[in-house]
């Protein structure tokens, strides 16, 4: 079968556009990193923004300490291979300063927690540009932010309070302060990302590919049980399944789906005979009906 890539240039040649806008419009940008497939998709873009040069500003990743190890193996080889600075900022520092507290419980996690660590880290090397790989089509809380979100004093997001982006004039006028969430690829779905993917053969960490994994089931997800920083009930039985992962977040709050879809091709065929989200298998987004918009306004990305 033939495939469709008649979307794919014009949202590369706008995501290439709004990456040059952040380069030219802001001192301290910085490219928000956490080795999963929409800031791959970005470091690719960022390369061919400014190729033949190195990307001019610096990649970072908040470290929840509960990452798959697959997707950290990943993370540094690349920076290593493309020869791209790295700033890592971990959790862990924060709930030892007491910053925040460690959550407990069966549906225990450390994504939230993150939010403290980033924007200690915005504050620490005075970025007024942070670049992601949120998309609207994730959840709709993002699908009501702009491309260029301002952020206040405190981090925070209002959503009542939005600049207009007409005609793609992208605004990055800011006060002392502020700073802005950037996000290039918010026009694309999970389907335009991996055809993106494909077609550029971008190489991926491993846990997006099926594989035989160690997992339990609850609340009608699969859970990895490889590490004991997933929480398991006693009678909830480990049992080997052929699975994938969707989305790459921390291992407590982000489930596998059954596949078999062992490379680009198939995963591509995959997404587009699925009903479902990738953010279905996330349980941190079904805490309430508007959890990642409320985490957003305190200063998620």
């Amino acid at each position: 079968m033939k495939k469709d890539t008649s979307k794919i240039n014009p949202l590369e040649n706008e995501a290439i556009y709004i990456i040059r806008e952040v380069a030219a419009q802001f001192e301290k940008p910085v490219l928000l990193f956490s080795g999963g497939k929409d800031s791959i998709t970005l470091v690719r873009l960022a390369q061919k923004a400014f190729y033949p040069a190195k990307i001019p500003f610096p990649l970072m990743h908040i470290d929840t300490g509960h990452n798959f190890p697959e997707t950290i193996e990943f993370r540094d080889r690349l920076v290593e291979e493309l020869g791209l600075e790295l700033i890592v900022r971990n959790v862990q520092d924060s709930i030892n300063e007491g910053k925040v507290k460690e959550e407990s419980g069966k549906y225990a996690s450390r994504n939230s927690l993150q939010t403290t660590t980033l924007l200690d880290a915005i504050e620490e090397f005075k970025f007024d540009a942070c670049i992601g790989g949120a998309r609207r089509d994730e959840e709709k809380a993002r699908a009501k932010e702009r491309i260029f979100s301002v952020r206040d004093d405190f981090g925070q997001w209002d959503e009542k309070n939005q600049r207009p982006e007409l005609f793609d004039m992208l605004n990055g006028q800011i006060h002392l302060g502020q700073n802005v969430r950037v996000f290039p690829i918010s026009n694309w779905t999970e389907l335009d990302v991996w055809s993106y993917i494909e077609r550029e053969n971008i190489e991926i960490p491993s846990i997006y590919f099926a594989h035989t994994r160690a997992t339990f089931l609850r609340d009608g997800l699969i859970w990895s049980s490889d590490d004991e920083v997933v929480y398991r009930d006693e009678d909830e039985l480990v049992e080997e399944r052929v699975v994938r992962f969707r989305t790459v977040g921390d291992m407590s709050c982000t489930a596998a789906v059954l596949s078999e879809a062992a490379d680009i091709a198939a995963v591509v065929q995959e997404i587009r005979e699925s009903t479902i989200s990738e953010r279905g298998a996330r349980i941190d987004d079904k805490r309430s009906e508007a959890a990642m918009e409320k985490r957003k306004q305190q200063g998620y990305f």
